[in-house]
């Protein structure tokens, strides 16, 4: 990167390619990234490693990581003015993982409630990687001093632990980690499910028809919105006790980048069944571009692989500065 951006504030941002993505993580964090490179030096990584959490097939694992460092691309991010890479293609990610773990307390990574949370949902694979998740996040953040670290709300606890080691390692063997500041994204609305709109929008929803995907195509997407939860009242407003009309709306407004009550009068007028339409039509056109530069991108997964090599080749320039200093100060033999 050019010497003035590397005086920039750095973002470090990963992703599991686990599911597909929604249009609510869409509307949501994606639609910023591209243009976080603007203001940050950005790296953003297809965390699979992470994703061997969970009971996951090989095959759907690799096409999963190849949709979603495609999508990353797709969304915006632009691979000359960012880092964009496969998180197993950087080998010091494993390696940093594992120096960390001895600098990590075990009532520290036992009180991690998404351990607890996930172990609950799948009791059949509570496995030692799980538990230990938090503690590779750390090196995927610290690995290249990140200053920033954009999450969401359940994530936050786990930001704080790197805090944590960060600060404990540099106390004992010197300056040698950033400790980074977890930030919450720029945003869009909230984007519930369509068939239950008082659950999250997911991307591994079991209910497919409840959640619209990034890449569903037109048709798809319309007559998901066409089946839409809403209410027997025929009234376009938002209140708590009409949850799957203010969902819609939300989505709506945040699609053609209106506000809600913008949305209501623009629909105040209106039957569901022309409104939910309306708003399918808004998404359809939201995502279209985003489809057309993915499916752009996957007609030559060769050059797209190009794409991954320099990435992790960029990547691996920055984690080496890293490794040669942690190595340096725990004691371990120089290569």
């Amino acid at each position: 990167m050019a010497e003035q951006q590397e005086k920039r504030k750095r973002v470090f941002s990963a992703v599991k390619p686990t599911g597909n993505p929604t249009l609510g993580n869409y509307l949501g964090p994606m639609q910023h990234w591209g243009g976080m490179s603007d203001e940050y030096d950005c790296l953003f990584a297809v965390a699979d490693l992470h994703a061997l959490t969970v009971a996951i097939e090989p095959k759907e694992l690799k096409e999963n990581s190849l949709r979603l460092f495609a999508l990353l691309v797709a969304v915006g991010v632009d691979p000359e003015k960012a880092i964009v890479f496969v998180q197993s293609h950087v080998p010091a990610h494993s390696e940093l993982g594992w120096i960390l773990n001895n600098y990590t307390m075990f009532g520290e990574a036992r009180r991690m409630t998404q351990f607890k949370e996930k172990s609950e949902k799948a009791p059949e694979n509570v496995n030692v990687g799980l538990f230990d998740y938090p503690v590779l996040m750390a090196a995927d953040i610290l690995l290249y001093k990140a200053d920033i670290v954009p999450v969401g709300d359940d994530q936050i606890q786990h930001v704080e632990l790197c805090r944590n080691i960060a600060e404990r390692f540099n106390g004992r063997f010197g300056n040698t980690f950033t400790v980074p500041e977890w930030q919450t994204p720029k945003s869009g609305a909230r984007i519930y499910s369509l068939s239950e709109p008082t659950a999250k929008m997911g991307k591994s929803d079991g209910d497919a028809s409840g959640s619209v995907f990034i890449l569903d195509p037109p048709e798809t997407i319309m007559k998901k919105f066409k089946r839409a939860v809403t209410d027997s009242e025929m009234r376009v407003k938002a209140s708590e006790d009409k949850p799957g009309i203010t969902n819609l709306l939300n989505i709506y407004a945040a699609a053609t980048k209106t506000t809600v009550e913008q949305a209501e009068r623009e629909f105040c007028a209106c039957d569901y069944a022309t409104f939910k339409t309306r708003v399918g039509e808004a998404a359809v056109e939201v995502l279209r571009p985003v489809r057309e530069k993915y499916e752009s991108l996957r007609r030559d997964d060769g050059a797209l692989a190009s794409l991954m090599n320099a990435g992790a080749e960029r990547a691996k320039r920055l984690a080496a500065r890293t490794m040669e200093k942690v190595r340096k100060r725990v004691g371990l033999l120089p290569l």
